[in-house]
């Protein structure tokens, strides 16, 4: 990671083996396919993130504030991450997005945890009448930009931790399966 950061662009495993002043067969003995080196990558990407998230998840705080606290805790890092070096923070988001398959499983994880804080927000009345899988949409709809790190990157300054406790309070003070007329009853018509 600190040569493709220093470097400014992906590594595979002959660029690797060329900067090491190794041989190939070296770093094939590491990383037997390229997925490897791609997974390890992924693998070190994430760390930090699920070292907050399972932090997080190990508290006794209540639902709301264990909440915000899973989304303000990996919101603070990303943006920490891109301001100390937009390009290799670009460069990872890149290849996130051409080897999606190896964050899969991160994203799941988060998700995983997401669902452990709706159950445990709806114990305490949160949610009322909606099932474990809409809640888990609208909250990762309605936060997305506090996590994605392109969004991050595109519009991170206008994105605070105040702004993002807002939208936890909504969700928590809000998100329901009451219909309070938003939808209507015979779709769109003229103001």
């Amino acid at each position: 990671m600190a040569l493709m950061e220093r470097r400014g662009e992906e590594v595979t495993r002959a660029k690797l083996a060329a900067e090491l002043g190794v041989t190939r067969t070296r770093v094939e003995s590491v990383f037997p396919e390229e997925r490897d080196l791609l997974e390890a990558v992924t693998g070190e990407w994430f760390a930090p993130k699920l070292a907050v998230m399972d932090e997080v998840m190990a508290t006794d705080l209540p639902p709301r504030r264990k909440m915000y606290e899973f989304f303000v805790r990996r919101f603070q890092l990303l943006r920490e991450n891109y301001r100390t070096d937009p390009a290799s923070f670009m460069l990872y988001v890149e290849m996130g997005e051409r080897y999606f398959e190896y964050a899969q499983g991160y994203i799941d994880l988060a998700d995983h945890y997401l669902c452990e804080l709706i159950v445990e927000a709806q114990a305490e009345g949160h949610f009322e009448g909606l099932e474990i899988n809409m809640v888990l949409s609208l909250i990762n709809q309605s936060i997305v930009s506090y996590i994605q790190p392109y969004l991050i990157a595109m519009i991170g300054e206008r994105l605070t931790e105040d702004k993002l406790a807002y939208l936890i309070d909504a969700l928590f003070d809000g998100l329901s399966a009451t219909d309070r007329g938003a939808k209507g009853t015979k779709g769109l018509r003229a103001a």
